[in-house]
């Protein structure tokens, strides 16, 4: 597999609106081609980071190269990027195509090259036929979909999206999330996609950066991130986890809950302090002689494609994903194999 060349290169970025600092330090880089999605909680900085590599922000502090060229000094206008944002700020009083050809024109493109680039844009997100249509009677996803079209029709080389999903129902949601991904790869050009859901996330992304408080927790393809998080923020922000107190009393061994179990984690000092990842869908209730540990049948919810179980060992409550039902009060054994135990420093470090 070829490696992607590098696109856009930040370094040490920082930000700050009145004395509050809302990026600090930033370093990332993002390759041609790439589809990249900045995740995290509201109020964390991604928008801000977007708005900056847009050109609508100006960093306090550090630097952002477009292909080995500072862009802090080039404007909005002259940046071979476009921006979809989450409120599409198309123009009413101008019908689909006009509206999707409003930047050709400004450049002063002949007729016969916009409407056949118009027409292609139709195609590509699946409205042909819309040309005449006002943008008032469109729904939603239709508006999204012509904001996209707009955005792409100059041929940028990366497309920079603002919680475009964020309006529409669930249903368009998902479909949206499966088209944008297929419109990037016909298209070949960067992504870099801004929310704060993880299952848009983790379905879209070539490379997932996750954020909080102004720095990225971590960086990585969805695999990773939710399989192997870095940190406490990253495994409760992405998907369900139970986190439990470990010690590693040597490598590829893990001690909690009263028990000694193999892992495929190595690197830690002996008998160190660790935290205890797994996934409520990695454990398994089994009868109770079976199980590595036992517990006790807390509560039982039905949540469409599977049982979410809630077992009580001691104190401590587990999360269980399950496609069959446990009896409330029952006693149970939980069982979870060694690559489904993802062991993290003590606090999250």
């Amino acid at each position: 597999m070829l490696q992607k060349k590098p696109l856009i290169t930040i370094r040490n970025l920082t930000k700050e609106f009145d004395g509050e600092v809302v990026l600090k330090g930033i370093d990332l880089t993002i390759h041609q081609n790439e589809f990249v999605t900045l995740l995290g909680p509201s109020g964390c900085g991604k928008t801000t980071l977007l708005r900056i590599l847009g050109g609508f922000e100006q960093p306090s502090d550090g630097e952002v190269r477009f292909e080995g060229i500072d862009l802090t000094q080039i404007p909005a206008y002259k940046r071979e990027v476009n921006t979809v944002f989450q409120k599409y700020a198309l123009f009413p009083h101008l019908d689909v195509y006009e509206n999707i050809a409003f930047g050709l024109r400004l450049k002063k493109v002949p007729e016969a090259a916009i409407m056949e680039k118009v027409n292609r844009m139709l195609s590509l997100v699946k409205l042909d036929g819309f040309q005449k249509r006002s943008i008032t009677s469109l729904s939603g996803g239709q508006q999204q979909r012509i904001a996209i079209a707009r955005a792409l029709i100059n041929q940028p080389k990366v497309l920079l999206l603002d919680e475009p999903l964020g309006a529409l129902d669930l249903k368009l949601r998902q479909e949206m999330q499966y088209e944008l991904k297929e419109m990037q790869k016909e298209l070949g050009i960067t992504f870099i996609f801004v929310t704060h859901d993880q299952e848009e996330a983790l379905t879209m992304s070539d490379t997932i950066v996750v954020l909080n408080e102004g720095q990225i927790q971590q960086k990585g393809c969805p695999v990773d991130i939710y399989n192997e998080p870095n940190n406490r923020f990253v495994a409760n922000f992405i998907g369900e986890s139970n986190i439990v107190p470990g010690v590693m009393p040597m490598d590829l061994r893990v001690a909690f809950e009263g028990q000694t179990f193999h892992c495929v984690d190595r690197g830690f000092r002996q008998n160190e302090e660790v935290d205890v990842v797994i996934r409520p869908e990695d454990l398994q209730i089994v009868p109770e002689r079976e199980g590595a540990f036992t517990g006790v049948v807390d509560s039982v919810i039905f949540k469409g494609v599977h049982y979410e179980i809630l077992v009580m060992v001691g104190d401590r409550e587990y999360v269980v994903h399950a496609t069959k039902s446990a009896s409330i009060g029952s006693k149970v054994g939980l069982f979870v194999s060694p690559e489904d135990i993802h062991v993290m420093k003590w606090g999250g470090a």
